[in-house]
């Protein structure tokens, strides 16, 4: 049987421990703290997350880190972006030789503007053929309640990637192969910041129009940055790129959406920041991905707009009037201007 390591227990990461356990892959389900291990087990219940959604029985959890990647043949990694490189710093010695790191991840390191593979490769010393990832429009709530869902699973190995397929396919989620973890991670990356821009709009009051264009030149922007990186285009068009684009943008589960909506009727970042709770990747991610598009040389003026108003240096009709005033051109998808 195929075993996997699910480290840790926010939501994203204890609804997809429920997809492998039901999808009949061996769970173990890593909490931080041992008494949120020791409810999940008792009452197959995560409260801080999921208070009232039913996980399955043969889901296990524990505080141990060491206990839960033992043996493993996937360690699943599910934590903010921004910590993903402190908390693999402590968990490497526990991986083994042979596991398949997974990242759930969908953001870009601050100060060094690596994606989440990077940095996973960098910290375990782990082969690009050893890392795969998990991305596409993946609410954890709506998938959690088994409602239909697709994903794409990528991995530069391509037998890897069909082994992580087989271990979280289930009637309700449908898993997608790739080879392009680039283009899958910059997509997954990228969509936060231009949900955090729909947000914005919504809040202000513009309507569908408004939030069609951040969305359409939204994925434009991105395939441009993608093309600079060397991403397959065609990544773009599909789950991880727009669909998990149009998912984030325009449902109300989608943190970085709320958000952005919070900006958009007057609360400052701090402000919107305790009243999500949660973690919004884009916040932090619009700087890292600014610094990616500066380097390569792509324009990206929504995802530069953003940073501006959650830096403060502009205010919500300046950053309408930088996207509106640029000069016109004709619509193409490969430029980088």
């Amino acid at each position: 049987m195929t075993t996997a390591a699910v480290l840790s227990a926010g939501s994203w990461g204890t609804v997809f421990a429920a997809v492998l356990a039901d999808a009949g892959t061996d769970v173990t389900l890593h909490a931080r703290r041992p008494e949120v291990a020791a409810e999940i087990n008792a009452s197959h219940r995560n409260p801080g997350y999921l208070p009232d959604v039913d996980l399955p029985e043969q889901l296990r959890a524990t505080s141990d880190a060491a206990e839960a990647l033992a043996g493993a043949d996937f360690a699943v990694v599910s934590v903010p972006a921004q910590a993903v490189r402190a908390s693999l710093t402590a968990w490497a010695p526990l991986i083994g030789p042979d596991t398949v790191l997974v990242s759930l991840m969908k953001g870009i390191e601050l100060g060094t503007a690596k994606r989440m593979s990077e940095v996973i490769t960098e910290v375990t010393g782990a082969g690009p053929e050893r890392v795969a990832v998990v991305s596409g429009p993946n609410l954890a709530r709506e998938i959690a309640n088994r409602q239909p869902a697709a994903s794409v699973v990528a991995c530069t190995d391509e037998q890897v990637a069909q082994r992580l397929q087989a271990a979280c396919h289930t009637p309700y989620f449908r898993p997608y192969t790739n080879t392009d973890v680039l283009g899958c991670e910059l997509g997954g990356a990228a969509k936060n910041v231009i949900a955090l821009a729909v947000g914005i709009a919504a809040g202000t009051g513009l309507g569908n129009n408004s939030q069609s264009l951040l969305i359409t030149r939204g994925l434009a922007e991105t395939a441009r940055l993608g093309a600079a990186l060397g991403a397959d285009p065609h990544t773009f068009s599909g789950l991880a790129g727009m669909g998990d684009l149009v998912t984030t943008c325009a449902s109300p589960l989608s943190r970085n959406r709320s958000f952005g909506e919070r900006l958009g009727r007057g609360q400052s970042v701090t402000e919107a920041a305790a009243a999500i709770s949660q973690t919004s990747e884009g916040v932090q991610t619009s700087e890292a991905i600014l610094d990616l598009a500066h380097h390569h040389r792509v324009e990206m003026p929504i995802t530069e707009a953003v940073v501006q108003l959650l830096r403060g240096e502009v205010d919500l009709n300046e950053a309408a009037a930088l996207l509106m005033e640029r000069p016109t051109k004709p619509e193409r998808h490969t430029s980088t201007h």
